[in-house]
């Protein structure tokens, strides 16, 4: 064992004790704990922030899954959504009313004319819109048809008898068989007067190639309507007669429903040629009237989405 050099109440040299520290020193040691103080004080605050953030997020996360489950946006109690199908369309109405159909897929109108020809029974698979002349006989004058408006609002049922109108007909059965009046729609309604429609451009005159390309003479109301409207004969609700410029040479595609009230106009001008008369489907008829205007616009365009004509007598 080793011998101690100044006594044995000092420190052994082999070993390591901690000195007293001095006055400069205990003042060092004091400013590095006050200084280390001040930095875990500002850990510590640092940690809370930390914390009310990570709750503040949670909060919000679970605010938006709420949301999300009960819808984004709240209804306001005073306003109610409601659905409403009308024929093959369908309508959404809120605090302001809108209504929207469909718009039919059709055929683009032609771009040359073509020389009329009747078509097959079961009709052409090509549309035709634009003819050189006005076309031949292609029914009998004795014939008894059904044609069928497929409109955005319903079916309507006209039936058509060749021998009081036959050239009318006959032209009626000519363009539906050529897809003529498909995905057209009505142009010009009078509420109270009539229901007019048959112009594929829409606007009432044809376009520039006038279509369907030709005029032709059609059948006039007897004369005795002028001075009996009361007569059977004359306008009714519900007749289907060919639109025209006020003289019977001037029809064409265009025709037009009689609304109630209509006839009354009418009897006083009988020049328009009746051609039919609405067998199934008058509160159609009257339905697309409701959507017409003093000046003819319609408040909405309501289609025929197809036209098609069956002989059901020979």
């Amino acid at each position: 064992m080793p011998r101690c050099r100044r006594g044995c109440n000092g420190p052994a040299r082999f070993g390591s004790l901690r000195s007293v520290p001095s006055n400069k020193r205990a003042r060092q040691r004091a400013a590095r704990e006050q200084k280390q103080a001040i930095i875990d004080k500002g850990r510590k605050r640092r940690r809370s922030y930390r914390r009310g953030a990570v709750v503040v997020v949670a909060a919000a996360a679970i605010v938006g899954i709420v949301l999300l489950v009960n819808g984004s946006t709240p209804k306001s109690a005073g306003k109610k959504t409601t659905q409403t199908t009308l024929g093959s369309a369908t309508s959404t109405t809120t605090s302001s009313t809108t209504t929207t159909f469909a718009t039919p897929t059709t055929q683009a109108l032609s771009s040359a004319a073509v020389e009329p020809t009747c078509p097959s029974a079961s009709g052409s698979t090509k549309r035709v819109t634009w003819f050189k002349t006005m076309p031949p006989d292609c029914i009998s004058k004795t014939s008894v048809w059904l044609a069928t408006f497929d409109t955005s609002l319903g079916n309507i049922v006209v039936k058509m008898n060749a021998v009081s109108s036959y050239a009318a007909v006959n032209n009626f059965v000519f363009l539906a068989r050529y897809k003529y009046y498909d995905g057209i729609f009505f142009q010009r309604i009078v509420s109270g007067f009539v229901v007019q429609g048959g112009d594929p451009t829409g606007t009432g005159s044809g376009g520039v190639h006038s279509l369907p390309g030709y005029h032709f003479t059609g059948n006039e109301p007897p004369s005795s309507c002028k001075s009996d409207p009361s007569q059977s004969a004359c306008y009714q609700v519900g007749d289907l007669a060919l639109a025209n410029a006020a003289t019977a040479s001037s029809d064409a595609s265009q025709f037009f429903f009689v609304l109630p009230g209509g006839q009354t106009v009418l009897n006083q001008e009988p020049v328009y040629t009746i051609f039919g008369k609405v067998t199934s489907g008058l509160s159609v008829v009257e339905k697309i009237g409701a959507y017409g205007s003093e000046a003819g616009t319609p408040k909405l365009k309501i289609y025929i989405l197809s036209l098609t004509v069956k002989q059901i007598a020979a």
